[in-house]
């Protein structure tokens, strides 16, 4: 029933080895490049002990300058702070959550005395402490489509608690507008007032185009519990740059808001009486109020953080470069290393290794696919070696005829690589 079946089985089983050998052929073109095995050009550097030191070295003569410029600048800014909180009130701390709960007169009066001339623009800030504006929650709770357009006035899926009266939208909807911060301040220098500047105390972006001009304040603070500071409500949403500032979270729970400017100087030792309302609650969560006037630098506000940074990288670099520097007189290498001593001979000795690569490679392609029909020269001689194998070890009758599968041949005899699968 099989007779004359064998040779069609062996025909395919011979071009079923073609197919993997041209396979197998590709596979190698492909994964034996100069891109697969990482010998692209690149830029290899080699750590000597001289390019060790002379980098250090840069770095501390880059970073120690930058650090006492920016310590100098930060020590240039003039701050006045004035905590009030605990001053402004006293008694246990269910006294002070009364107090600032009830309807009283809460105004309080403090005098700032400046230490060094400061140069306008004065800036005030107030700062709060153990408020966390980045809590989850609380940053969420906020609609920027409903602060961005009137026609989204109705859009306050996000703002829960803070999100309707009654059947009606809040507008600004959230906890974060409700928590508006409502301490106020006046100053006074000698008999004359000093006139705060609100005005661009805000960033621009955020006036035009994160608070819309159609859009006014609704149904604001009218609930049971007041959290913070009333709005006008004829007053569009982008020109009241208190709620602009507040709804700009922090990141930390202590942080500043900038609440005006000061347009004129003031010299040192001037007297100033401030004249505040302490209308907001920090003591239900023990939390700190103070006030600030700044001056700042090319820097910015006063922080020694950036200049002390500096130094130190600088400092411990400059360490290190002498410490390096020490050890490579006094105590020279013993050749564990070797340097390039040019890029000429780098390059000439990749391209020796890429040769006999490709060498080894060419001599194992020309084996695999020269000599003749299906199968080529080295399975024409593989299987004389065989076949001599054949009388000598028995098992070798089946697979005489199937010489892709023999593996008793010497391969370095027939130029094939190692790391081939035939």
């Amino acid at each position: 029933m099989f007779v004359g079946t064998e040779p069609i089985i062996y025909l395919l089983l011979e071009v079923s080895a073609v197919s993997i050998t041209l396979n197998v052929t590709t596979c190698f073109d492909v994964l034996d490049s100069r891109f697969t095995q990482q010998e692209l050009p690149a830029c290899k550097p080699i750590l000597t002990p001289r390019w060790v030191i002379s980098a250090f070295m840069v770095i501390s003569v880059v970073f120690i300058p930058i650090g006492v410029a920016s310590l100098f600048a930060s020590r240039d800014v003039v701050e006045v702070v004035e905590r009030y909180d605990d001053v402004c009130v006293s008694g246990s701390k269910s006294d002070k959550i009364k107090y600032i709960q009830g309807a009283g007169d809460k105004s309080c009066s403090r005098t700032l005395t400046i230490k060094k001339h400061m140069k306008a623009p004065i800036y005030i800030y107030y700062q709060l402490d153990n408020f966390y504006q980045n809590h989850r929650r609380y940053v969420k709770s906020r609609s920027d489509q409903q602060l961005r357009s009137k026609k989204s006035e109705n859009d306050v899926s996000t703002c829960q608690p803070e999100d309707m009266n009654g059947n009606k939208p809040i507008v600004p909807c959230g906890l974060i507008a409700w928590s508006l911060f409502n301490d106020t301040y006046s100053f006074v220098l000698g008999n004359k007032n000093i006139t705060v500047n609100k005005k661009d105390i805000s960033w621009k972006s955020d006036r035009d185009h994160k608070f819309g001009k159609d859009v006014f304040p609704k149904n604001f603070q009218s609930g049971g519990i007041i959290g913070g500071a009333t709005l006008d409500k004829s007053i569009r949403l982008s020109e009241q740059e208190d709620l602009i500032v507040w709804m700009r979270t922090a990141a930390l729970p202590t942080f500043r808001k900038l609440y005006g400017r000061i347009e004129q100087d003031l010299n040192a030792n001037d007297k100033i009486d401030v004249t505040l309302m302490n209308n907001y609650n920090t003591y239900s969560f023990n939390g700190k109020k103070m006030l600030v006037l700044s001056t700042t630098s090319w820097l910015g506000g006063k922080n020694d953080f950036l200049g002390i940074a500096y130094l130190t990288v600088g400092g411990l670099c400059f360490f290190l470069a002498l410490l390096f520097t020490v050890i490579y007189l006094f105590k020279p290498s013993g050749g564990n290393y070797k340097e390039i001593k040019s890029e000429k001979e780098r390059k000439e000795r990749e391209e020796r290794r890429w040769r006999m690569r490709k060498l080894t490679l060419g001599e194992w392609k020309r084996g695999r696919g020269g000599g003749g029909d299906m199968g080529g020269g080295w399975r024409q001689r593989t299987a004389g070696e065989a076949n001599k194998n054949r009388k000598e070890k028995k098992g070798w009758e089946d697979k005489g005829r199937q010489p892709w599968l023999w593996r008793g041949v010497d391969r370095r005899r027939m130029g094939v690589p190692w790391w081939s699968s035939g």
